[in-house]
């Protein structure tokens, strides 16, 4: 019988330290490919659950109908935000943001989140014309959070005239009666309240408010801003009756924290006119 010399003596022991070689980088690979299998399929888990906007969105309405709360806007807010994150050209997401933050804006009572929200108001309302460019909300909410932004310094409103105008009169343009004649409210407000240096003009107050007016005579917004604009300009029989009116009208439905509001106003200028009659 042959005797195996060195070099089979070699060849086996070099066959040996292979698979043990092998052995060893398995055992090390092993929990790397465990893991990066676990992160593949928690990522897919995360995709299977992800929220569908649908539902977002019907949360954040609900909420907002309890919007004399401002807690429930914000919430509102963070649900929105959250499914924005996975659905960032969601056209009704963006036009809800700008609508949500605008009355958050309009409400606060912290100057920081009033400047807050009118800047986000501003980036989802453009986000929402940059994708629906002929759809009517996404143009009024964008109007509606310049003209907030516009109160908060002198500068603010004269960079923000034009572009308030703009957005509404394209509003008007797509859907004359979009929101029981809100644009109509808007720019009577702009011309109301706006400096005369600036453009404002009581007697163009009262043109888009009439015009709005005829378009929702139940928007109790749009009675009020029409009084004030009366008194403005000393029409003050013709501002008691839209006061009259608005008192005695039953709140439209879904609209009543903003009947609740212009009562509230006429109230004031109710009792401003009685003092400057006596």
């Amino acid at each position: 019988m042959n005797r195996p010399d060195n070099k089979d003596k070699q060849r086996v022991c070099l066959a040996g330290n292979g698979r043990n070689i092998g052995l060893f980088l398995l055992v090390l690979l092993l929990p790397i490919l465990a893991g990066a299998c676990r992160k593949a399929a928690s990522e897919a888990e995360v995709r299977g659950t992800r929220r569908p906007a649908a539902e977002a969105i019907a949360e954040a309405d609900q909420l907002y109908t309890g919007r004399s709360d401002l807690t429930k806007v914000r919430q509102a807010l963070v649900a929105l935000r959250q499914s924005q994150a996975d659905d960032p050209t969601n056209y009704e997401l963006a036009w809800r943001l700008a609508k949500f933050n605008y009355y958050l804006g309009e409400h606060s009572s912290e100057s920081t989140e009033k400047e807050k929200s009118f800047h986000d108001g501003i980036a989802a309302g453009k986000l929402a014309v940059k994708l629906q460019d002929g759809k009517p909300d996404g143009h009024f909410w964008l109007g509606a959070n310049y003209g907030g932004n516009a109160k908060l310094s002198v500068l603010a409103g004269l960079s923000d005239f034009e572009d308030i105008k703009q957005e509404m009169e394209t509003v008007i343009k797509l859907d004359e009666g979009y929101q029981s004649g809100s644009a109509y409210l808007a720019l009577g407000q702009l011309y109301l309240e706006a400096p005369r240096m600036l453009g404002g003009d009581s007697q163009k107050a009262v043109e888009y408010l009439e015009k709005g007016v005829r378009l929702g005579p139940t928007n109790a917004l749009l009675r009020w801003q029409l009084a004030s604009a009366y008194a403005e300009l000393h029409r003050y029989d013709e501002a008691r009756k839209q006061i009259d009116y608005l008192l005695a009208m039953k709140p439209a439905p879904g609209y009543e924290p903003e009947y609740e509001e212009a009562v509230a106003e006429v109230r004031k200028l109710q009792e401003k006119l009685k003092q400057e009659s006596r």
